[in-house]
């Protein structure tokens, strides 16, 4: 396991309080808004078995600096991968001049204050585990694939994991940091019949060891649901198409919400008005049965933080509370432009490239229905259990999803698996159309990555049984 951050950076690179003070205090305090720089040192590893052999094993390092300058809405931004100080102190001077001008902002960020969490503080951190054990399990879940149904012809087994060390200061001489562990284990197998070829899914992970998967079988479950998922889809009839009621089941299905309205909630779209919910706090955006959280506090959930990526704790965010918006998600620069509280949704893929407000983990809380009474409720309907890709309009909530694992509702029941099922609509609008709420609130196994201007970060989501009414479902039956 890797130092604290703060002995770490100062035993590896000679960055102690000291340094960072003189770098940050000579060339930033004073002449601008807010200013802090980011040092990252990461280790990575990747392995992924095909067909019973080992096709990639490889082990990265990297490391670098980002220094950021505030003024105004301007933002100045440089980044190095060399951590010597002159190295660093130029890159400073150049985030400066981009955002340097005449006068400051008067608006001061509120709040954001606080000690870090303890999320997931590991005795192994899942980069450590012995290498021999991580690709024995690969190749039980290759034959333990092939053993569950002899139409299995092929199996790819893929363990990534990575520890990340960070730590942000400022020129008040203010310094936090974080050890950040994270790894995914994944499988994929094709089966074929006759002509017939179908492919399946399925894995999870967080912020663990690599013995989360060991425990509880877990990895002979993503196994046993991946070839599930690869054989229902050789059942599949076309899906229908037209408006009709859509049952969402518990989980990954929360990624709608994600997408769908989650973004939009974002303080950057807010601010700049390019947002479906732009001045609309305080107002009935959904049915009172929604309330939706963004908490960043879960213990070893992939998309939780002790401290997000400008050092402010995480925390518990409620967005929309029984349909009333209550909130969006802000980093330093929002909410100082905004009035707004800080939330801890300042958010980074690497020490190149800038914060900006993103999600954690994202979900809807639980209501009260039966998820077996909501179904028997649909006479003719959807039942959509797990999505791929989907395509979604910030600016007015526009969406497109793919359902990879959907079935009919016919008569109160779940009857046959369809395939080439898409989710069209508005988010918003959708949240309006939520008759009832299941009991099951569940969150994904932990495999979320989120895109934004270009930026990935893991992330979390999840979603209890619900029923939205008049839903558009493109497929290719009439």
């Amino acid at each position: 396991m890797l130092a604290r951050p703060e002995r770490f950076f100062a035993d590896r690179f000679g960055l102690n309080a000291g340094t960072m003070e003189r770098l940050l205090g000579s060339t930033l305090a004073g002449r601008v808004d807010h200013a802090d720089l980011f040092l990252e040192y990461r280790i990575s590893e990747e392995l992924v078995l095909e067909e019973g052999s080992v096709k990639k094993a490889a082990r990265h390092v990297s490391q670098g600096a980002g220094l950021r300058a505030q003024s105004g809405e301007r933002t100045g931004y440089a980044h190095t991968d060399d951590l010597a100080l002159p190295n660093l102190e130029e890159a400073a001077r150049q985030a400066r001049a981009i955002a340097d001008r005449a006068s400051t902002s008067a608006v001061v960020a509120v709040g954001g204050d606080g000690p870090p969490h303890d999320l997931y503080t590991l005795a192994e951190p899942p980069t450590s585990a012995d290498l021999d054990r991580k690709l024995k399990l690969l190749g039980r879940m290759d034959a333990e694939a092939r053993a569950l149904d002899p139409r299995v012809r092929q199996v790819i087994a893929t363990l990534g994991s990575e520890e990340v060390v960070v730590m942000i200061a400022t020129p008040s001489g203010w310094t936090v940091g974080d050890v950040r562990p994270l790894t995914r284990l994944n499988v994929t197998v094709i089966v074929e019949d006759g002509a017939k070829r179908e492919i399946g899914s399925f894995g999870g992970g967080g912020r663990v060891a690599f013995d989360f998967f060991l425990e509880q079988d877990r990895w002979k479950r993503f196994t046993g649901e991946a070839v599930r998922q690869a054989l229902m889809k050789l059942d599949a009839v076309d899906a229908p198409a037209g408006e009709m009621t859509v049952v969402l089941g518990p989980g990954w299905p929360g990624i709608l919400l994600h997408e769908a309205v989650g973004h939009g909630l974002e303080g950057d779209f807010n601010r700049k008005k390019t947002s479906a919910f732009s001045g609309r706090l305080g107002q009935s955006v959904a049915s009172e049965l929604v309330t939706v959280v963004d908490d960043g506090t879960i213990q070893n959930r992939r998309g939780s933080l002790n401290v997000d990526d400008e050092g402010v704790p995480t925390r518990r965010n409620v967005l929309i509370e029984k349909g009333v918006l209550r909130g969006y998600l802000q980093d330093r620069l929002n909410s100082r432009l905004m009035g707004m509280e800080v939330t801890g949704n300042g958010r980074r893929e690497s020490y190149a490239h800038p914060p900006m407000p993103r999600m954690t983990n994202t979900f809807m809380l639980a209501g009260e229905d039966e998820p077996a009474d909501i179904i028997r409720g649909v006479t003719k309907g959807l039942y959509a259990v797990n999505f791929g890709g989907g395509q979604v309009d910030i600016t007015n909530g526009r969406f497109v999803f793919s359902a990879s694992e959907a079935y009919l509702i016919e008569d109160g029941r779940v009857t046959r698996p369809v395939k080439g099922a898409t989710l069209i609509g508005n988010g918003p609008e959708a949240l309006t159309r939520v008759s009832r709420v299941g009991h099951d609130l569940m969150l994904d196994e932990g495999v979320g990555t989120c895109g934004k201007d270009g930026q990935s970060v893991p992330v979390g989501v999840g979603l209890p049984t619900i029923r939205i009414d008049r839903m558009t479902v493109g497929g290719t039956q009439v």
